[in-house]
């Protein structure tokens, strides 16, 4: 079983988003998109490299270009245990 997102984030593992940019494979003029996102640790960013090698492999329309962004939703010093609320009016 794989670990949660809070725990995913609370290791270092911030979300990637990235927007591919492939030509169709019949109308090689033709740009679409495809947007992807997923926890993924930067710098090296592990799992967008290897969609992007799963894309080369599996995937008929080629690749023209990746404009991806990776931002981290919890970073230390921002957690912290909370045990009680209050609430006025």
């Amino acid at each position: 079983m794989g670990m949660s997102e809070t725990e995913m984030m609370l290791r270092g593992y911030g979300l990637t988003t990235a927007e591919f940019y492939y030509r169709m494979p019949d109308y090689r003029n033709v740009l679409n998109s495809f947007v992807w996102q997923e926890y993924d640790l930067a710098p090296d960013h592990p799992k967008l490299f290897e969609f992007v090698d799963f894309w080369n492999k599996e995937i008929d329309g080629p690749l023209h270009s990746v404009r991806f962004t990776h931002r981290k939703l919890l970073s230390s010093g921002e957690w912290r245990n909370v045990t009680g609320e209050f609430t006025l009016h």
